[in-house]
């Protein structure tokens, strides 16, 4: 069954756009099943084909003659040596969409990207299914807490009980995983690790010890909602700082982290500089952090911190799914540990928002927006509270109580 994906869009935009178009994202979210059927009527190869990668690797030259364009090529991290010939191609012809590619993860595929294709590619990160995609809610606009983007998302709105959130949060968002209920879950992330770290990471980035790896991810999903610190995690799985700084930036080049930025701005420097950590599927996280069940989750010491972290992953999606690579999203701490979860940059505008997996927000919980009314130059819009309550209503003000059947 397949599901319709709303990064189909910005993929067809792209390829108008741009000679080549690449679709990476962290492995089995979809990207060869979404770009098949976007452009149907495309050759297909994958280089997981020992015999064209062979071909690709040690014949580069004569590959497209083989595979003329245009043409979908599938995992194609593993002859970045393409590259170069895709370049020459693309500036020779002056065609838009001849190349479409896709990519589990970015680790030497971007430089080479960046050095060859500069100018000439269409990229787009595809993330795991949004709730949006699940529910089949056709809503394309990325969220953004204002009076229009609420009107225009009550025409879609698709209502989601308290059970079914924690259900999808320990769930995640694999297609394979909610389109097969009877999928085992245990089963199906053990495999997804031991697949990832046997594929992306040994393959492709050299890590020497696997077990230590795995136990770094572990550590990483342990502190995801937090702030990221390397330290503490090195000291955790035994491993030296830089290490620590190594793998974390090979989670997040492929897509299994996100690490939120601090807002800065430069006339105020008292915010903190750390980034805080996100998984950006929660059945991941809760796979490798032992929340077995969703009652065990949604009951369990980091209740709390995945439903934040849920939140945070579907607003991402919302984003990426757009087409959107440098995401506007912030959070806001200072020195007096006065902290907003998320902050929304649109326009110059700032949009303030909260995260509680509780469902009778209180004013408190937005009072520390004030905070932003002393910075200069920074112009508040809208912003509430994300959380388990039923309806959209006001707060105070401007400021309102979120559905998350909102997101």
């Amino acid at each position: 069954m397949y599901i319709k994906r709303h990064a189909e869009e910005a993929v067809r935009t792209l390829s108008k756009m741009f000679g080549a178009v690449l679709v990476t994202g962290s492995r089995q979210v979809g990207k060869t099943t979404m770009l098949k059927n976007v452009v149907e009527d495309v050759a297909y190869v994958t280089l997981d084909d020992p015999l064209l990668l062979a071909t690709a690797v040690e014949q580069s030259g004569t590959f497209f003659k083989d595979n003329p364009p245009p043409v979908f090529i599938d995992e194609i991290q593993y002859a970045p040596n393409l590259f170069p010939h895709i370049k020459m191609i693309v500036d020779r012809d002056k065609k838009k969409g001849q190349f479409f590619m896709s990519g589990s993860q970015q680790f030497h595929m971007m430089k080479n990207v960046s050095e060859s294709l500069a100018g000439r590619l269409g990229i787009l990160t595809l993330p795991g299914l949004s709730m949006r995609e699940k529910q089949g809610v056709d809503f394309l606009v990325p969220f953004l807490p204002t009076h229009n983007y609420f009107t225009a998302y009550k025409q879609n709105i698709k209502n989601l009980s308290y059970d079914y959130v924690w259900y999808n949060i320990h769930r995640g968002s694999m297609p394979e995983l909610y389109t097969n209920e009877d999928f085992d879950w245990l089963m199906f992330y053990g495999a997804y690790v031991k697949t990832y770290i046997e594929r992306d990471v040994r393959d492709l980035t050299q890590v020497g010890n696997e077990v230590k790896f795995l136990r770094f991810m572990t550590a990483a999903a342990s502190y995801t909602g937090q702030l990221l610190n390397l330290a503490s995690l090195a000291r955790d799985v035994g491993i030296s700082q830089p290490t620590a700084e190594r793998w974390m930036s090979i989670l997040v080049t492929s897509n299994i982290v996100y690490l939120l930025k601090p807002y800065s701005n430069n006339i105020k420097k008292r915010t903190v500089k750390t980034p805080k950590l996100y998984f950006l599927d929660t059945g991941l996280a809760a796979y490798l952090t032992k929340w077995n069940t969703p009652d065990v989750l949604k009951n369990g010491a980091m209740a709390g911190a995945f439903f934040e972290t849920f939140v945070i992953s579907e607003i991402v999606k919302s984003y990426y799914n757009k087409g959107i690579l440098e995401l506007p999203l912030y959070f806001y701490r200072d020195k007096n540990m006065n902290e907003i979860d998320l902050l929304i940059e649109d326009n110059g505008i700032l949009y303030p928002l909260e995260i509680k997996k509780h469902a009778d927000p209180q004013k408190k919980d937005i009072a520390v927006f004030s905070q932003l009314d002393k910075i200069p130059s920074v112009k508040r819009g809208p912003g509430g509270v994300i959380c388990l309550y039923d309806n959209l209503i006001t707060l105070k003000d401007h400021d309102r109580v979120i559905p998350v059947k909102y997101l």
